[in-house]
């Protein structure tokens, strides 16, 4: 876009986008339980405050419009270029989509959803046998499913970080740390020792790469 161009008040893109990514969490998970439901929601309540300010509504720019123009006086701050606030505070030229903080996000988000779809698939096959989630990402940390929320959440915040998103991010990584924590009370009132033996060795979010039979603590 143009620098004098508007990038804002496009809410049909607004809701394409959201709808976008939001389904594909959807299809990915396929939610069944509440926990699922309240998952997902939570992620999509992030994806719509992302988009709203990203093609929508810039609250964002228009808090730190004043200081943006003390600060870089040949910004045009309404540009789409602009909202890359990254790119902007960090001094970075070029086109902000091809810098490295740029193609890290996407990166990451990628891997959230491939994390995502990997996880959950594992999930429902062990919930249909009755058994105990153990294997494929399981196998490398307790809640994959969780974390890859959190990845991709965080790879957008990389890439367009908003007032009302920063203060949404460790709030939501919160409850899903909480969501993990009752599935876990769930899960050692079903499974018992076979539970408890399996979160001694396994990590709660940080993932392993190397298991040489090293015993893991407990640990989130």
């Amino acid at each position: 876009m143009n620098a004098g161009e508007s990038a804002y008040g496009l809410w049909i893109l607004v809701i394409l986008n959201s709808a976008v990514f939001i389904f594909f969490a959807f299809s990915f998970i396929k939610p069944r339980s509440q926990t699922d439901w309240r998952s997902l929601g939570a992620f999509s309540a992030f994806m719509v405050a992302l988009f709203v300010e990203m093609y929508g509504f810039p609250l964002t720019i228009y808090f730190l419009a004043g200081w943006l123009a003390s600060r870089y006086p040949d910004l045009d701050p309404f540009s789409h270029d602009s909202g890359h606030l990254l790119h902007t505070l960090l001094g970075l030229g070029g086109d902000p989509h091809l810098n490295p903080l740029h193609i890290a996000s996407n990166i990451i988000i990628v891997l959230g959803f491939f994390m995502l779809a990997s996880a959950w698939r594992v999930l429902h096959q062990a919930q249909r046998k009755g058994e105990l989630a153990t294997t494929g990402w399981y196998a490398r940390c307790r809640h994959p499913q969780y974390l890859a929320f959190i990845l991709i959440m965080f790879g957008f915040l990389l890439q367009w970080p908003t007032l009302l998103t920063v203060i949404m991010f460790p709030i939501l990584v919160v409850v899903y740390v909480r969501l993990a924590r009752r599935e876990e009370r769930e899960a050692l009132k079903t499974f018992g020792d076979e539970c408890r033996a399996y979160m001694a060795r396994t990590p709660g979010f940080l993932p392993q790469f190397v298991h040489g039979g090293v015993t893991h603590s407990r640990r989130e």
